[in-house]
């Protein structure tokens, strides 16, 4: 696994009920921008898709939205990125997210974002890829993926050793340390 240049960041179209959601996607966009650090992502303007890579370009980064042709006017596709690529299905999407980045985040999110996520766990389960997988845990959201985590473990359908495959952390930059990425906050 060489050096961290871009992260792939699932996260919701929605910006949820609280404002902590937001606060945190403009948090790791910032951390990400002074890192250096590139965003490959859904490709969307509104809920924390929009905010994240507002924050990222706000701050000098850069920002690589993918999405689906059916999508780009329902998640209402972000005219300001460095560059948009527009494919035909959700499948060339994930293995175009995947394709342009070297590790993984999630943030809050719905549907799509747990089966992204749980989509790259189990291709690094299944050893397809070995780059990280963080869980950004936004005032408790992930709480319960970790407790459904040690339960698959506990009833014996997973092994110990896969606790391993991705971690979670509150602090986007302690995440961003966690990562391995270069530039780390002082």
């Amino acid at each position: 696994m060489g050096e961290i240049q871009d992260i792939c960041v699932f996260c919701g179209s929605s910006k949820g009920n609280a404002p902590i959601y937001a606060e945190a996607a403009q948090a790791l966009g910032q951390a990400m921008a002074r890192r250096g650090l590139g965003l490959v992502y859904g490709a969307g303007n509104i809920g924390l898709m929009g905010v994240l890579a507002d924050a990222v370009l706000a701050g000098g980064g850069r920002a690589v939205g993918v999405i689906p042709e059916k999508l780009v006017d329902r998640e209402l596709a972000h005219d300001g990125l460095n560059e948009l690529l527009v494919v035909e299905t959700m499948h060339e999407r994930k293995a175009k997210m995947h394709e342009l980045s070297d590790a993984y985040i999630s943030l809050p999110g719905g549907i799509g974002t747990m089966e992204e996520f749980f989509e790259a766990v189990t291709w690094r389960q299944l050893d397809y890829h070995a780059k990280p997988i963080a869980l950004l845990n936004v005032d408790g959201f992930y709480d319960g993926i970790e407790q459904f985590f040690y339960t698959m473990i506990s009833t014996g359908f997973l092994r110990p050793k896969h606790s391993e495959l991705f971690f979670s952390e509150t602090d986007p930059n302690r995440l961003l340390d966690r990562l391995g990425c270069a530039g780390a906050e002082k």
